[in-house]
């Protein structure tokens, strides 16, 4: 036997985001200073409701720029997952769409008029623990889908300037792995990996020591075979 129907129950949708940048090395995840109930006064991540006939896509770039002053082509967007545990926001029920973007050297965030600052954070001095709602959990599992996209993925060229060398990329995988790479192995890897890194034919000596091939991002979006994390 069927169950009987139930009353639909009522409840409200928002966007989050975890942003994640590189600034001079650090990797750092945008953070908002809330300046209204719940919370008032906590860091949290990026974000709020959906409104009437607005796609959910269209909602998390909005809220982007309007709580930070982050622009669409300034970042790449996904879908992280969604949280809906009862009692997670104490206004009323809330199922939230929580999404991933990632973007090199991201501008100095300008907060908007429903926050009282923004502001860049380094990922390893964030205590999730003290994050408003249920943000740390959000944010525990962004860092490492993160971690994991680095392996399988070419999202590590997304924290790159559009032109970059090795050694920068490898700074990449070491700020967000917390780990120290071999160079010569590393660039073994990485350079053997089909479309992965196009040479640029130029050279530079921005880091120091013997020229150094530019590269730029390929067109392989998955990476076959993959830059495994140390131990994995």
């Amino acid at each position: 036997m069927s169950r009987p129907p139930t009353s639909p129950t009522a409840f409200g949708v928002t966007t989050d985001l975890v942003v994640f940048t590189m600034h001079e090395g650090i990797w750092e995840v945008l953070l908002v200073r809330r300046s209204e109930d719940p919370y008032r006064g906590r860091l949290a991540l990026p974000g709020g409701f959906v409104e009437a006939g607005e796609d959910l896509e269209d909602a998390a770039y909005r809220e982007l720029r309007e709580e930070a002053g982050v622009e669409p082509h300034h970042v790449v967007l996904e879908q992280l997952r969604t949280y809906g545990t009862p009692g997670r926001d104490e206004r009323m029920r809330v199922v939230t769409v929580a999404w991933l973007a990632f973007g090199a050297d991201l501008p100095m965030p300008v907060a908007g008029v429903d926050v009282a600052s923004a502001e860049w954070v380094p990922v390893d001095s964030v205590d999730p623990s003290t994050l408003a709602f249920d943000h740390g959990e959000i944010l525990r599992d962004g860092v490492e889908r993160c971690r994991a996209k680095l392996e399988y993925t070419n999202l590590a060229t997304s924290f790159c300037d559009p032109e970059f060398t090795v050694a920068e990329l490898r700074q990449v995988y070491e700020r967000v792995w917390g780990v120290r790479l071999d160079p010569r192995n590393f660039h073994r890897k990485v350079t053997g990996v089909p479309g992965f890194l196009v040479e640029s034919g130029q050279r530079t000596t921005r880091g120091g020591g013997r020229p150094a091939m530019i590269y730029r991002a390929g067109d392989q979006l998955r990476l076959h075979p993959p830059v495994m994390r140390p131990g994995s």
